[in-house]
């Protein structure tokens, strides 16, 4: 192992040392008690199997055949998630074909914060999130069942499943994937068309038109955003079938894996022999390798937050150090959009998700000793599923790289450290992702102008209040504000100033989506302005220095006069109503910082 990669690890296990054991007691209790269906009444269980057919009956009377458990986040709505709906009859014919049941346990929200940026539902995003895991609890706890497949993809979607089933981790649990849309508009150009209509020089015809050419079909977006990011790293956790994230929808090989996942929870459940749950799975050297896999990819920033919380869930205390120390000595191995021009279809095809772990295994970046849903060890993620005369089977990655612009191997990286950085000052302490940022931007002194919503951004923009070099500060988006939204609505119009010659930069207590790009962005910046946080003092004109080389992110004032500033306050009643936003708002009195995953389940404070 690389010895960073190791203390970093080592530090979390002594870290973690009594929260994991509390879990795995309470864990290893349930599983005792399990198959959870034979403490049922003749009434609870009669209930439970109404619907099913005679024979699926005739199984669940009995305790020696797996029930699986899906939880679907499918609706129509979701390009990622629309192919969806055919997979619980493929996971039932494959149930059946091992002698056991399938039932569809229960269905999650599932937004899209593509339909939403921008827009006051995206003020629900982050807590969709937590949402989606007591959805994932409440369908759990039938006690029906001795196995789970988790159907989801996109952004909070994967975190909420997987916190959720964390709750009932004795059970065997493999996440299915849906696969990524084929592409479409090169995002280049997409960006391009964005910027144009930033500035005014096309119309809203234009500017749809290339939306529409970029997202086109059922399947996830393909930039290496958050979706396309939780599925690489649920994948290095050995918690996918190996080598399956990316294989398109709707295709002969993406059913076939859909069928063999089933066949593989059923094989890993207690009535077939099996020992071992989701609980088991995620330890703390996994989610090392999570961790190590965004960082060496890129991945989105709102993993900061996300990863945070899965881990808590099992257990495991992770901070912002952890991600950062990781990322000074791993290498960066992709240029996938936003951090290059290609998307994650062309990643598949270098080589994919097999190529990259086998080459970090041989760095000594991931840690081999741990267990997956295929077994002990990640030899097997080293290979790709393919159909030969209609058979599944695994063949290993290609040697090299077949788009060594895309994927390079670990001894030839693009960068030789990975692309995610912490700040601090005395404006507070926050994540900057640098891996698109060009070097010659990664630090900015200038001006501030200060903004509380983001919308009042567009409107300077327009009037040109923003031509000049400075560092925009937007303020009260915190969780506790009004959710974190995420900010790239921003985005064309700092990179339209940054085109322009001007340096430009951004601090914020909100979020950016997982496309961060170009410009720099300190974002999840806590203490939150609401709770009186540094950013709340903050005037027009102010000197703000946001650098990534060293990871300050300070005011040039005096610092007796800062100090005797009053926090400025905002009006905050227009974004807690309307849209649901009203149901929400016991989530963010409880929310707890980003750095702790944003969440209510583990605020004590609260």
């Amino acid at each position: 192992m690389h010895p960073t990669v190791d203390k970093v690890t080592q530090r979390i296990i002594e870290r973690s040392r009594p929260t994991r054991q509390d879990y795995l007691d309470r864990m290893n209790a349930l599983k005792a008690q399990s198959p959870h269906r034979s403490s049922l009444s003749c009434g609870n269980l009669a209930h439970g199997f109404a619907a099913c057919n005679q024979g699926d009956k005739d199984t669940l009377k009995f305790m020696n055949k797996a029930n699986v458990a899906m939880v679907t986040a499918y609706n129509d709505m979701l390009s990622a998630h629309q192919p969806y709906e055919k997979f619980p009859d493929l996971i039932r014919e494959a149930a059946r074909g091992m002698g056991s049941v399938a039932q569809v346990a229960g269905g999650t929200p599932a937004m899209c914060d593509g339909v939403t940026q921008g827009q006051p539902g995206m003020e629900l995003s982050l807590f969709s999130r937590d949402t989606i895991a007591m959805s994932t609890a409440v369908a759990l706890s039938h006690n029906m069942f001795d196995a789970t497949l988790l159907l989801g993809i996109c952004d909070k979607i994967v975190p909420g499943l997987l916190i959720g089933s964390l709750s009932f981790g004795y059970l065997p649990t493999i996440l299915v994937p849906a696969g990524p849309m084929p592409s479409g508009l090169p995002n280049k150009e997409k960006q391009r068309i964005r910027q144009l209509y930033a500035e005014g020089k096309v119309g809203k015809e234009e500017l749809l038109e290339a939306e529409s050419k970029s997202y086109h079909s059922p399947g996830t977006c393909t930039f290496y955003g958050t979706a396309n990011s939780n599925q690489l790293l649920v994948e290095v956790m050995g918690l996918h079938l190996p080598g399956s994230a990316f294989v398109n929808p709707n295709t002969p090989l993406r059913d076939e894996l859909t069928r063999a996942a089933t066949e593989q929870v059923i094989r890993l459940s207690k009535p077939h022999g099996g020992e071992l749950g989701l609980g088991d799975m995620v330890d703390e050297k996994s989610i090392v390798n999570a961790l190590v896999a965004l960082l060496v990819t890129g991945g989105s920033t709102n993993h900061t937050i996300h990863w945070i919380a899965i881990a808590r869930a099992a257990g495991i205390i992770i901070d912002w150090n952890d991600y950062a120390e990781l990322s000074s000595v791993v290498p960066s191995m992709t240029r996938i959009y936003p951090n290059g021009q290609e998307d994650v279809n062309a990643f598949h095809e270098a080589g994919g998700t097999p190529f990259l772990i086998r080459e970090l295994l041989s760095g000594g970046y991931l840690h081999n000793d741990v267990n997956t849903v295929v077994g002990y060890g990640l030899e097997r993620y080293t290979e790709m599923p393919e159909l030969v005369d209609e058979k599944l089977v695994w063949k290993p990655a290609p040697e090299k790289s077949l788009r060594p612009d895309v994927l390079s191997p670990v001894a030839e990286p693009f960068a030789p450290d990975g692309g995610l950085r912490v700040l601090d000052g005395n404006l507070g302490r926050g994540v900057i992702k640098v891996s698109a940022v060009a070097p010659e931007h990664r630090k900015v002194e200038a001006p501030a102008v200060v903004f509380n919503d983001q919308n009042e951004l567009k409107a300077a923009f327009e009037a040109g209040d923003l031509d000049r070099d400075c560092v925009v500060i937007v303020r009260f988006q915190g969780p506790k504000s009004n959710g974190m939204p995420e900010l790239h609505k921003l985005t064309p119009y700092l990179g339209v100033l940054q085109d322009r010659g001007f340096k430009v930069g951004l601090v914020t207590d909100g979020r950016m989506s997982g496309a961060s790009g170009k410009v720099p962005a300190a974002i999840h910046v806590y203490p939150e302005a609401l709770d009186g946080g540094p950013l709340a003092k903050v005037k027009n004109g102010d000197t703000v220095c946001l650098d990534a080389e060293s990871g300050v992110l300070a005011i040039r004032v005096d610092e007796q006069e800062f100090a005797g500033r009053d926090s400025e306050k905002a009006d905050l009643t227009g974004y807690h109503h309307g849209y649901g936003r009203e149901l929400f708002g016991w989530m963010r009195r409880a929310a707890s910082n980003p750095e702790e995953g944003a969440s209510f389940f583990w605020n004590h404070e609260a």
